[in-house]
């Protein structure tokens, strides 16, 4: 047989006794991985491993497999407008989820004879979300209806992860403004402050000194108490 050793190397042609000398001195086991190649092929590994990381890796995949739904949106054939922007709302909402969108147009007694007006209104629909959306199955008639199957340009997976990073990066942006503001309630600084606060200390003294009277103004203030007082005194015996 043709033995693979633990790490992928090519061990070489050897026979199943030396192989299996080889596993019990390694402590790994032979596992035969292509029985139908000639000659057969078998590896050195820890089976009991490979199968706990097969086991991981298909839970993984089952986690993130998702199913694609098919969401229906009803049309007449005279609709009017804001109910036509609605409804092509809706179907862009669910191919930007990863979902299929089947577009029905409901025909009633003599609309059925006009089935060029139904494909000009699908083909319409489509070219609408075109941005999000490309057409599956072309417009059919089944029955009094007709129908226009489109699928999502990104399957259901994508547009889960691109919604998740569009989360991320919206509360990340929030935690980044709110870093950025100041908690008064805290002690932290205001953000405003005050005209004496911004001028140098020069321009504060300066400013001190001129709010005080000058001193012969003082001493002019002061000359006619003293004047009265002395009036008043009584002189003594």
């Amino acid at each position: 047989m043709r033995l693979v050793g633990p790490a992928g190397e090519q061990v070489g042609i050897v026979r199943i006794e030396d192989a299996l000398r080889l596993a019990s001195e390694s402590d790994l086991d032979l596992v035969e991985v292509a029985p139908m190649a000639k000659p057969p092929v078998a590896k050195l590994m820890d089976f009991g491993k490979y199968k706990y990381e097969a086991a991981v890796k298909a839970r993984e995949a089952r986690k993130n497999q998702t199913n694609t739904v098919l969401k229906e949106v009803r049309f007449r054939l005279k609709i009017d407008t804001h109910d036509y922007e609605t409804k092509t709302g809706h179907a862009r909402r669910f191919l930007s989820a990863g979902d299929k969108v089947k577009a029905m147009i409901q025909f009633r007694g003599r609309e059925q004879q006009r089935p060029e007006m139904g494909i000009r209104l699908l083909q319409k629909f489509a070219e609408d979300v075109s941005d999000v959306g490309s057409v599956e199955s072309n417009p059919r008639i089944d029955g009094r209806n007709m129908v226009m199957v489109i699928g999502p340009v990104k399957n259901k997976a994508e547009a889960k992860a691109e919604a998740r990073r569009a989360t991320q990066k919206s509360e990340a942006k929030v935690q980044k403004e709110s870093k950025g503001r100041v908690d008064v309630s805290k002690g932290e600084a205001p953000l405003t402050q005050t005209l004496g606060d911004t001028m140098p200390e020069g321009l504060k003294a300066m400013g001190s000194e001129a709010e005080r009277p000058a001193p012969e103004a003082e001493a002019q203030a002061k000359a006619p108490e003293a004047k009265s007082t002395a009036k008043t005194e009584p002189k003594p015996a």
